[in-house]
């Protein structure tokens, strides 16, 4: 039995450059780049906030797919296109992960992928050997 478990990304851009959303490897979870999916949801263009949300929702989702949990979170860093959006987005990881605590990276970056992204969000988490099948 494979210690490596993917879980794949169905988009265009996963297949065309190859890469996974999440892969994990023995305990060690990590998660590709999530962003909030602006053609689905363009009520989210401009609002760093709701974007974050939904960067977070996609990666634990993934976590949560490669057989971690929030609790297993130990390290986030977060890419925002502007400073002024540390604040609303620090906020909306805290609501997510405020009784655990992870290590929090904040990076400023010139822009994202995608037009209009203005968070993504990067998880690692660590599971314990029981729990891995």
């Amino acid at each position: 039995m494979s210690l490596v478990k993917r879980v794949p990304e169905t988009g265009h851009w996963a297949q065309l450059y190859g890469y996974s959303r999440a892969v994990a490897v023995g305990p060690l979870v990590v998660t590709s780049a999530c962003t909030a999916d602006l053609d689905a949801n363009p009520d989210l263009a401009g609002d760093p906030r709701g974007q974050a949300k939904a960067a977070f929702r996609t990666a634990l989702d993934a976590m949560v797919h490669a057989g971690a949990g929030v609790s297993d979170v130990v390290r986030s860093r977060l890419y925002v296109t502007d400073p002024s959006y540390a604040d609303p987005v620090g906020r909306v990881h805290g609501e997510f992960f405020g009784v655990v605590k992870p290590t929090a990276t904040v990076v400023t970056v010139s822009q994202l992928f995608h037009p209009g992204q203005l968070v993504a969000v990067e998880l690692e988490g660590f599971r314990a050997w029981r729990d891995i099948d």
